[in-house]
């Protein structure tokens, strides 16, 4: 099998396999009791915290245990333009602040700030992307209003790779003292991140080599933030529920793992994603790369083959041993196009005939040949069919 489907998740590490042992055995105790046992599994959720919170360069009381990018993200949206409101609408029509997002942002943001646009009375500027994806600073600068509660932009996108401007984004919220929440899920160990630019930012565990059901919020300390679960008062009652200490222990020992010769990897990844992308264009002459001028993950390669569709594509790749994806996994069994790319103005055939390539650690220059040998038999397979099935 070779696997080319790293955005939607990553194996685990040894690193983070080894650090979960423990828990996942003699030390299973909960860490809200108070006996030994309890302690025991407190210490660990503690020196995760600790040790996530220096890797990022940021206090440990800013970081919020959660179970992953989606609830992570969900927080940071509804948590804060509610606590930034103040309180709820008192009538259907009264508006109860302003947020601004993206048109490509992944769904955990996207359907989070619909809800808040039809049920809670709030109002949504959504920004324009370019043909490549990235935002327009101009409109971002002249949406923003006094009700403005949050703005909330994705680092790195996940279907395309994209990687938005940050620090011009975050220089035009900081001078209208606006909120900037950050869904940094896909960027994490793929490119540098600076916390200092935004208020908040979400993480998920499996999208950097650690265990699934686990994540992270970081939170800009002396922020309020409004729970949107309730029960406990774990967490510094922001988001209650035993902590699945297993899993948050495995975290830090990812990360390391991970952010451990970046930058050689990120340098090794490129290389290869541009091989595929030059062995796919040559025995595909009609292939379209999306999002190729802007700054991209080098891991990350969103194709578009005229004339076929993503889901007859996909198939066909898992049956050569291919695993690939149209984009977001959290998609699957849609048959809608890409709504990242339509966002981009791309036509809907191109839209629809997407597939994204995304590399990792254990991808080989062998399993990148043998991919574009597949794409280039699949695609000339499905051509052949295609035009018999015209001819008749």
């Amino acid at each position: 099998m070779i696997y080319l489907d790293y955005n939607a998740t990553t194996p685990l590490c040894d690193a983070a396999r080894e650090a979960m042992l423990p828990y996942l055995g003699r030390h299973f105790g909960n860490p809200s009791s108070v006996h030994a046992a309890g302690r025991e599994a407190r210490a660990a959720v503690d020196d995760a915290r600790d040790k996530l919170a220096a890797l990022l360069h940021v206090k440990p009381h800013e970081i919020i245990f959660t179970s992953g990018g989606t609830e992570s993200c969900n927080l940071a949206v509804f948590g804060l333009a509610r606590s930034r409101s103040g309180r709820l609408p008192a009538v259907a029509s009264e508006k109860a602040g302003h947020i601004i997002s993206a048109k490509t942002e992944h769904h955990a943001v996207l359907n989070a700030v619909e809800h808040l646009e039809r049920h809670e009375g709030f109002e949504v500027t959504w920004l324009n992307v370019s043909p490549d994806g990235i935002i327009d600073l101009d409109q971002l600068a002249a949406a923003i209003r006094p009700q403005t509660r949050l703005v909330s932009i994705m680092t790195a996108n996940n279907e395309t790779g994209v990687i938005q401007p940050l620090r011009e984004i975050s220089q035009i919220c900081r001078e209208r003292g606006v909120l900037l929440h950050s869904d940094m899920v896909q960027a994490f160990g793929k490119t540098a991140i600076d916390l200092s630019l935004v208020d908040a930012a979400s993480f998920a565990a499996h999208k950097f080599y650690g265990p699934k059901g686990a994540g992270f919020l970081f939170l800009r300390g002396g922020l309020s933030i409004q729970p949107i679960m309730f029960g406990g008062a774990h967490e510094n009652e922001r988001r209650p529920g035993t902590e699945n200490v297993a899993a948050i222990a495995a975290m830090p020992a990812a990360a390391e793992w991970t952010l451990r010769d970046r930058e050689e990897e990120q340098r090794h990844e490129a290389k290869l994603r541009d091989e595929l992308w030059t062995r796919i264009s040559k025995s595909v002459p009609e292939a379209k790369q999306n999002g190729t001028n802007a700054p991209r993950l080098a891991n990350t390669l969103n194709v578009s083959l005229l004339g076929l569709d993503s889901e007859t594509l996909l198939i066909a790749l898992d049956l050569e041993g291919v695993c690939a994806s149209s984009g977001s996994a959290c998609m699957v069994g849609s048959v809608v196009a890409s709504h990242v790319l339509l966002a981009m103005g791309l036509p809907i055939e191109r839209a629809r005939s997407a597939v994204r390539f995304s590399l990792g650690k254990w991808t080989t220059a062998d399993e990148i040949k043998a991919t574009g040998d597949a794409v280039r038999k699949i695609v000339r397979r499905l051509q052949t069919r295609k035009s018999a099935y015209a001819v008749a």
